[in-house]
């Protein structure tokens, strides 16, 4: 069980008045201004091979607060223009890092408005918060209560393209312990079934994406026959924000249920390293593997782990869980995708291809626990000759099986 203090974001729904949504909106266009004039600059620097870093960027924005034409950046608070810049800081350090791509300039529609606000800027009192240049708090729906004697060390204000405002709160928290258990399971990803568990258990696929298709096709072809730049265009793009909204929600909300009860009931839980980006560029099955949002799955299991002690194990993408036959450890040589039943040609017996997907990943996932060690790709035999034959092969020797 674990009782480390972690940082979490508190993610809350407000509604401003029309006082503080024009100073909102007015912080977000000075954001993405101070945002895409450092880029620029450190762009020309860099052409030039130099670098310039935070503190020269910082400077600069001094400089441009007294121009006449850059004057209205001093009606802000000046907080969310230097997060900005620490913000362009960290998009450059994992770039050197090769960890991203060269940070690309905010596009007013198309970029997500936002503003971030440390101590300095807001007041917190008595549950009331308060950002600077308000003179009143912000009109927040606690959908759910902070933790006992929780101070924000960091607040965020954004604006999604469905025209919705939300508040998140960054506080420190030490997640409540879960009462530990011995019970390990492989989680096998899928688009017929979400997910198939090795206790045999399948979890439907949701498909929400699928049960809204026909309304935002009729949204978006309304869309596409309004005229460039008219109001009637906007009030189409926020429907179609609004069913895109809709889906991204529901999508999470069942997630965030799944990834709770399976870290819940599991100590071990085992999952394959997939290739999302990947696997999206297969024309065919690319919006289905979105809709399904295995990425985010993961993402949820990573860090609800890490709070409450439980251990994800992460077995190599090469590893062929769903040819390797979970009973007997033949290999079979193919197993095309529309092939969802099959029966091993070495001990005969049937397999449902995502179950034994499953039990063979907790099979590996254990293995790792127990020695340690990763789990390789299989592609020889285990005297060391090639896998040349057709015929079904055996599995590499010390991989437990269940």
């Amino acid at each position: 069980m674990s009782s480390t203090s972690v940082k979490r974001a508190f993610k809350y729904r407000f509604y401003p008045s029309d006082v503080q949504a024009a100073e909102l909106s007015r912080t977000f266009g000075c954001v993405r201004k101070v945002y895409n004039l450092a880029l620029e600059a450190r762009s020309r620097a860099w052409q030039r091979q130099e670098r310039v870093n935070y503190v020269q960027t910082s400077a600069m924005l001094t400089e441009w607060k007294k121009t006449e034409e850059l004057a209205f950046l001093s009606e802000v608070s000046s907080v969310p223009l230097q997060q900005a810049l620490r913000h362009l800081q960290g998009a450059f350090v994992s770039f050197w890092d090769r960890r991203s791509k060269y940070p690309r300039f905010k596009s007013r529609k198309k970029s997500h408005a936002s503003a971030e606000y440390t101590r300095s800027a807001f007041t917190w009192r008595d549950g009331l918060l308060t950002l600077a240049k308000m003179s009143e708090p912000l009109d927040i729906v606690w959908s759910r209560p902070l933790p006992e004697g929780a101070m924000p060390s960091t607040v965020t204000i954004s604006r999604d393209a469905a025209g919705r405002w939300f508040v998140s709160l960054l506080c420190e928290d030490t997640p409540a312990p879960m009462p530990a258990t011995a019970r390990a399971v492989g989680i096998d990803a899928g688009l017929m079934s979400l997910v198939t568990l090795s206790t045999g258990e399948k979890v439907t696929n949701p498909r929400h994406e699928r049960r809204d298709r026909v309304r935002l096709a009729k949204a978006q072809r309304d869309l596409a026959r309004k005229e460039k730049g008219s109001k009637n265009r906007e009030k189409a793009c926020r429907k179609v924000a609004r069913i895109h909204a809709r889906i991204a929600d529901r999508r999470r909300d069942f997630l965030h249920k799944l990834s709770t009860r399976l870290v819940r009931e599991n100590q071990t839980l085992v999952i394959e390293d997939l290739t999302v980006r990947t696997m999206v560029k297969n024309h065919k099955l690319a919006r289905s593997i979105s809709d399904a949002s295995w990425a985010e799955l993961r993402s949820m299991l990573e860090y609800k782990c890490a709070w409450y002690g439980r251990r994800l194990v992460t077995v190599d993408r090469w590893f062929p869980s769903t040819k390797l036959c979970s009973r007997c450890g033949a290999l079979a040589a193919s197993m095309p995708l529309h092939v969802r039943t099959w029966t091993c040609e070495y001990c005969g017996t049937t397999h449902d291809r995502d179950e034994n997907a499953a039990v063979n990943l907790l099979a590996a996932g254990l293995a790792v626990t127990v020695c340690g060690d990763g789990v390789r790709p299989q592609r020889k035999t285990p005297g060391g000759q090639s896998s040349v034959k057709q015929k079904p092969q055996r599995a590499t020797a010390g991989i437990p099986r269940l």
